[in-house]
């Protein structure tokens, strides 16, 4: 039964011939003879991983893979084909360039049509090329420092990746990316931006030291000035308590002195009425009273002066209490 099913299949292919896609291929199928179709190449597109039958002699196959695809254009690749061109203020200079692009499945009848037989058709014919014309338009606006900038680099690159993608997408490419690689100037010019940029680094470095040294400058003033401002506080605080304190020392010295001077002038104007009442009678008669106090309860003998011997006796507390009440009658 086996070798019965074999032999038919192999007598109703016998006649025909196989065409193949992998897995990352889709394959285009252009009709030489067409006696009931149209004639050239078709419009459907093959999808990858499988196996067709055609008439014998009468069709021609061709397949494009839709994978990824990188572009190298480098000074060290093969062939040496980096892009070359003068920044806006005149320099020249050379960069790698590696362009991401793939064709698109659906358009691959297209691309056959346009542009090329196979893959690396479309990348010599098609890609390479018109990846140099545009991504130098897009690389020549700018400056020879803005090279040392990532993100002008940056946007140069996505401007060149836009301008390309546009050129190519009705030929069925797809542009995913374009990425800049090492670039090249004059080695003059090299030497001359390297030393300008080690003194633009050199002048940072001394301007991030001075305002380091401004900041610290800064932060000791102020520091001083606190510690200043203490000190005068403290200062003011002592001077404010000397003052209060003598004002009170002030306050209690008149206190004292006018107290002082009032008890003196008390005691002068006593002094000056006493003075004034023992000047009279009245103080006379005191000066009596005093001397009969001082001389009460004493015993005086008189001793006469002349010749004899007659002693007489004075009772001077009885002379002195008549004395008292003879001035008590007077008054």
């Amino acid at each position: 039964m086996r070798a019965l099913l074999l032999f038919t299949v192999l007598a109703s292919v016998s006649g025909c011939t196989c065409h193949s896609t992998s897995a990352n291929e889709v394959g285009v199928l252009t009709r030489k003879v067409a006696p009931f179709g149209k004639k050239g190449v078709q419009d459907e597109v093959y999808a990858p991983g499988a196996t067709y039958f055609f008439a014998f002699g009468t069709t021609d196959w061709h397949a494009f893979e839709t994978r990824l695809q990188n572009l190298k254009m480098a000074k060290d690749g093969e062939p040496v084909d980096d892009v070359e061109f003068k920044t806006v203020d005149g320099n020249d200079i050379s960069v790698d360039v590696t362009v991401a692009w793939r064709i698109e499945p659906a358009k691959a009848p297209i691309v056959l049509q346009r542009v090329g037989a196979s893959t690396a058709a479309v990348r010599d014919i098609l890609v390479r090329p018109a990846a140099r014309a545009y991504v130098r338009d897009a690389l020549n606006r700018l400056r020879s420092e803005d090279f040392y900038q990532a993100d002008k680099r940056y946007q140069a690159a996505e401007e060149g990746r836009r301008l390309l993608a546009d050129a190519l997408a009705p030929e069925g490419v797809v542009v995913e990316q374009v990425i800049l690689g090492e670039h090249r100037f004059n080695p003059q010019y090299e030497l001359v931006i390297r030393e300008k940029k080690l003194a633009e680094q050199n002048a940072e470095k001394l301007k991030s030291e001075a305002l380091a040294a401004a900041e610290g400058s800064k932060r000791n003033l102020e520091t001083a000035k606190g510690e200043v401002n203490q000190l005068i506080a403290k200062a003011q605080g002592e001077l404010q308590r000397v003052k209060l304190a003598a004002d009170s020392s002030l306050v209690q010295s008149s206190n004292e002195a006018e107290a002082i001077l009032i008890e003196a002038k008390a005691n002068a104007l006593a002094i000056e009425k006493r003075n004034a009442a023992l000047a009279g009678q009245g103080g006379r008669t005191m000066v009596k009273l005093r001397i009969a106090e001082a001389l009460q309860g004493k015993h005086i003998v008189l001793v006469p002066s002349g010749k004899g011997a007659t002693v007489q006796t004075l009772d001077v507390n009885s002379l002195v209490s008549k004395m008292a009440a003879d001035k008590a009658l007077s008054k």
